[in-house]
C-alpha cells in the first residue's frame, strides 16, 4: 500500500468509526467528512470506494442492525426505532422495507406472516419449481423425476404459508426462460434470497464470472479471499436457492470436472452458457449467521453489506 493510500485509509477509517460509534446520533455528510479532513465531495466519492457503500447506506445499515437487536430481544417497534436513532416507526417501517423486503413486523416473526406462491414449469434444463414471496424470487430449483415441490419448498422456506398459484408466478417463469415472443426485460428481476453471510459471498461470486466463461472452487475461495475454504465453497454452490439465475453451473471442482445445476442430469446440462437474455439481477446480501438466517430485501447497490444490480 503506497503512502498515500496508507493516509486515505486512515481518513475513512477515522470516518467509520465515528460512525459506527455515533449512528444513532445520524450524523450528517459535513461532520463525517470534517472527520475524514475531507471535503464533502470527495469524501463521499472515497467513503464509497474504500468501503463500498455510501455513508448514508453504510449509516442505514448500522441503524437496522441495532433495531433488529431490539426486536429480537422483544423490544415494541416505537422502542426499537427511539432506540435506533430514528424519529420513528414509520421511518423504521421504510427502512425495513428498503433494505430488508419485509416489514418490522414481518421480521419479528420470523417470516411465519408472509406467503409463498409457487408454481411448476418446464425449461430447456427439465421440469424446475418457482417459488415467490412478495413478487420476489425465493427459490428456483430443477425437478428430478422423485422430486416434491412441497417439500423441496418447505425445505428452504419452512416459516411461510405455501399457496399453489401456477398464475401468480407466470410472467417471472417467462421472463427466466423466454419463448420468442417475450420480450426481454428492461428492469432488474428482483431475488430474495437468504443465508449465512459466507453462502451469500459465494453466490456472489458467481455472478461476476463471465458468460461463457468458467471457475473453479479454489479461484472462488480466492475470489472471496478464503483460499483455503474450496470444499465449504462447493457446499455453498450445492445451496444455491435459485440456480441458473445465479450461475453455479459456470463453476467446476477441478479442470476438466463439471459442476451443475442441482437437480439438471448431465445431459441437460447447461455447462457455461450465459443468464437468460436481456435479464438484470437485483439482490441483496446479509451478513447473519445461518443459524439465525433472514431476509434479504431489494433497494441497494453495495459491496459488502448488501449487492449489486448486475447488468449484462
Amino acid at each position: 500500500m503506497t503512502t498515500s493510500n496508507t493516509y486515505t485509509y486512515q481518513q475513512i477509517a477515522r470516518a467509520i468509526e465515528h460512525l459506527t460509534t455515533h449512528f444513532r446520533e445520524q450524523p450528517s455528510l459535513s461532520e463525517l467528512a470534517e472527520k475524514a479532513n475531507l471535503s464533502e465531495f470527495h469524501f463521499q466519492r472515497l467513503f464509497t470506494e474504500w468501503a463500498g457503500v455510501s455513508p448514508k447506506k453504510f449509516g442505514q445499515y448500522l441503524t437496522l442492525e441495532h433495531a433488529k437487536t431490539q426486536l429480537r430481544k422483544g423490544a415494541p417497534l416505537s422502542d426499537a426505532a427511539h432506540d435506533a436513532g430514528l424519529s420513528g416507526t414509520g421511518r423504521l417501517h421504510d427502512l425495513f422495507v428498503t433494505i430488508e423486503g419485509v416489514t418490522p413486523g414481518q421480521f419479528k416473526q420470523a417470516g411465519s406472516g408472509l406467503a409463498l406462491s409457487y408454481g411448476v414449469f418446464n425449461s430447456p434444463f427439465g421440469k424446475y419449481v418457482l417459488g415467490t414471496i412478495n413478487g420476489k424470487i425465493a427459490l428456483l430449483h430443477f425437478l428430478t423425476e422423485n422430486d416434491d415441490p412441497e417439500v423441496i419448498l418447505r425445505t428452504a422456506w419452512p416459516e411461510v404459508a405455501l399457496r399453489q398459484d401456477q398464475d401468480a408466478v407466470q410472467t417471472l417463469a417467462n421472463q427466466i426462460f423466454p419463448s420468442n415472443d417475450v420480450a426481454a426485460l428492461t428492469h432488474p428481476l428482483p431475488v430474495l434470497l437468504r443465508g449465512s453471510a459466507f453462502q451469500l459471498k459465494v453466490w456472489e461470486a458467481l455472478l461476476k464470472i463471465p458468460e461463457g466463461r468458467l471457475a473453479s472452487y479454489d479461484q472462488i475461495a480466492e475470489a472471496i479471499g478464503q483460499p483455503t475454504a474450496s470444499r465449504a465453497v462447493g457446499t455453498a454452490i450445492g445451496s444455491n436457492p435459485v440456480g441458473y439465475l445465479i450461475p453455479c453451473h459456470r463453476v467446476i471442482k477441478k479442470p476438466a470436472c463439471l459442476a451443475g445445476i442441482a437437480g439438471v442430469s448431465n445431459a441437460n446440462k447447461p455447462c457455461s452458457a450465459g443468464k437468460p437474455h436481456g435479464l438484470t439481477y437485483e439482490f441483496y446480501l446479509t451478513t447473519e449467521a445461518q443459524r439465525t438466517q433472514r431476509f434479504c430485501g431489494f433497494s441497494l447497490r453495495s459491496l459488502c453489506l448488501c449487492g449489486y444490480f448486475f447488468h449484462k
